[in-house]
């Protein structure tokens, strides 16, 4: 257990993975998680692909006053292992039930934040564990698919990267600048050269595989709690997916988030933060 720059809690939360599914001799994942505290409803953060749970910090410290507020590190990412032997969907839905299980959060109270492939996998745990999960919120994620390009969008995507950065100016720029570039700067860690990313291209790619070849609407049709969907104006989420999920699911409120692209949380956070706050008053009350 330590403290992160913010003040919050780390704690490492540990997953055995069943030997059929990753291999012999592949061990134990460990989690990387953060606890901002708060004494309010839970709040279940996960993050995109590629990403670290560092890129919710400013989100978190406005709802830590309001909700207990927890993040973590996707397996193959940030500080957790990072080459697992399983990154299947289903793996990263045990993840979750694990940190929920360690935070005492494994119950109808709590509601799952998943921006990209953290709201893909908020949306699976939803749906094959109503138990834990009280109400979703989807930032650029929904169940649409296949997208056979996927893998080597992300491989050519990570292969792009100028890697060793020099310095966390040059990355802040390579990644757009503003809070999206300083948020996947500090997902960098000092290295031979200067910086370099905390994930590796094969297990990025591999992470990607199942969306490659197959669609999750018969996993959202199974979603029963509510759900808050929210697409950045600029983003690449479709229009129609998000219609299409609340035709399929009316429960379902939709948002979109001005001047935001894919990380719409990071784009405009304070965006954002009014459309969940709004949406968890509705949803409390």
């Amino acid at each position: 257990m330590g403290a992160s720059s913010t003040g919050a809690t780390t704690v490492s939360v540990t997953v055995t993975d069943a030997e059929e599914a990753c291999g012999p001799g592949s061990g134990p994942v460990r989690l990387f998680c953060t606890d901002h505290g708060g004494d309010g409803p839970p709040l279940l953060l996960l993050h995109g692909l590629a990403g670290h749970c560092g890129e919710w910090e400013a989100l978190a410290a406005r709802f830590a006053a309001t909700h207990r507020v927890i993040a973590f590190d996707a397996r193959g990412s940030g500080a957790s292992t990072r080459r697992p032997g399983d990154v299947t969907r289903a793996a990263h839905v045990r993840d979750v039930l694990a940190v929920a299980r360690r935070f005492g959060l494994a119950g109808k109270g709590t509601v799952l934040v998943g921006q990209s492939m953290g709201g893909l996998t908020a949306l699976l745990t939803a749906a094959a564990h109503p138990e834990v999960c009280r109400a979703l919120v989807l930032i650029e994620a929904g169940p649409a698919g296949p997208a056979p390009e996927l893998p080597e969008q992300i491989g050519s995507w990570l292969d792009s990267w100028p890697v060793p950065f020099p310095d966390v100016e040059a990355a802040e720029a390579f990644f757009g600048g503003g809070p999206a570039g300083r948020a996947w700067a500090a997902g960098l860690a000092p290295g031979p050269g200067g910086l370099h990313p905390r994930v590796d291209r094969d297990v990025m790619v591999a992470t990607v595989q199942e969306n490659a070849h197959r669609d999750y609407w018969d996993a959202w049709d199974r979603v029963r709690c509510p759900a808050l969907v929210l697409r950045g104006e600029n983003g690449t989420m479709k229009p129609d997916e998000a219609d299409r999920m609340r035709a399929r699911h009316p429960a379902t409120r939709i948002a979109v988030i001005p001047r935001a692209g894919h990380d719409a949380h990071l784009d405009n956070m304070p965006a954002v933060h009014e459309e969940m706050a709004h949406y968890l008053r509705d949803l409390h009350q």
